[in-house]
């Protein structure tokens, strides 16, 4: 017990170790306040991002259209596909702005053969997210009752003749380190430009009525944009294989040689289950500069073969492609 006392009271006196342990007790909620910090920041950077892609598209919106001094402009469902598709290259793939937001763009503009009566001519729409216009749909206002688009009391509203792009944009807010800091909220921003020319509203135009260009209807929420997703597969280089399901033979070699001159081939036959299957392999040669690699492959009792050259070869798969060649495989805001 004497023993015990002792060196309670030496370790009582003993400092050494303070410096260590403050900072062990004051690291969680250093890290904490860093990581806060940082997430805030993130937040930030999101509304400005989402508020800089509604400005763009509402200016190139009001921009679109073919450019011709014999008529009014005309503008075309590719054009505002092109619209859409810009905003999310402008984004950024990591961003992701369809597959967790929706952009909603509404050409307002005067009913014919009225002064002032404002409505919602045409709307285009495109991302995932389950959400519409908080401002109006496609046809309001045809009858009256619709005094502009916008936050009520700050209303933009076109004149007649005119028309005014305005964009709606809604972000699902994806969260860098935890949604335990600033939530998940939906990031919303609104812009309006006047249209800057003579613009035919009579209607959006096809380029090419027989094959019509896809509509970004505000009836789908998808994303038309997204990659397409990741298959498995499998290649050769500088080499042959081939191989045949029931009961045939797999047998492959490759060849080549690098740095100066010379060659190599192999060849190889197997038989299983009765049938036999013999391959020779290819011989080429490679050299700096401009090799050329050369082979061929059946699968299942189709061949398909061909020379691939680096650096402006082809090869054909059922078809031709070249690398550094051609390619092509068979078949205002108011």
């Amino acid at each position: 017990m004497r023993r015990a006392r002792k060196l309670l009271q030496r370790l009582a006196r003993h400092t050494s170790g303070i410096a260590m342990t403050e900072f062990a007790l004051s690291m969680p909620f250093l890290l904490t306040a860093g990581l806060w910090g940082v997430e805030t920041a993130n937040f930030a950077v999101t509304k400005m991002k989402v508020s800089q892609l509604a400005v763009q598209m509402a200016d190139n919106g009001s921009r679109i259209g073919d450019t011709s001094m014999l008529e009014e402009r005309k503008i075309y469902e590719s054009d505002i596909y092109d619209l859409l598709l810009g905003a999310t290259i402008q984004g950024g793939s990591s961003f992701a702005l369809y597959d967790h937001g929706r952009a909603i763009v509404s050409s307002l503009e005067v009913v014919p053969g009225t002064e002032s009566r404002q409505y919602i001519h045409w709307q285009r729409c495109m991302g995932a997210k389950q959400w519409t216009s908080s401002y109006g749909i496609e046809g309001d206002g045809r009858r009256g009752g619709l005094a502009g688009m916008g936050p009520t009391g700050e209303e933009v509203f076109a004149f007649e003749g005119e028309a005014v792009m305005f964009v709606e944009v809604a972000y699902d807010y994806q969260p860098l380190i935890s949604a335990r800091f600033v939530g998940t909220p939906v990031v919303q921003a609104i812009s309006s430009f006047t249209v800057r020319s003579d613009r035919d509203l009579s209607q959006v135009y096809q380029r090419n009525p027989g094959s019509p260009d896809p509509v970004a209807s505000c009836a789908v929420f998808d994303n038309p944009f997204a990659p397409p997703p990741v298959g498995g597969g499998g290649g050769s280089s500088g080499g042959s294989s081939s191989g045949s399901s029931g009961g045939s033979s797999t047998s492959s070699s490759s060849g080549g040689s690098s740095g100066g001159s010379g060659s190599s081939s192999s060849s190889g036959s197997s038989s299983t289950g009765g049938s036999t299957t013999t391959t020779s392999s290819s011989s080429g040669s490679s050299s700096w500069g401009g090799g050329t690699s050369g082979g061929s492959s059946s699968w299942g009792g189709g061949t398909s073969g061909g020379s691939s050259s680096w650096g402006g070869g082809s090869s054909s798969r059922g078809g031709s492609s070249s690398r550094g060649g051609s390619s092509s495989r068979g078949g205002g805001w108011r």
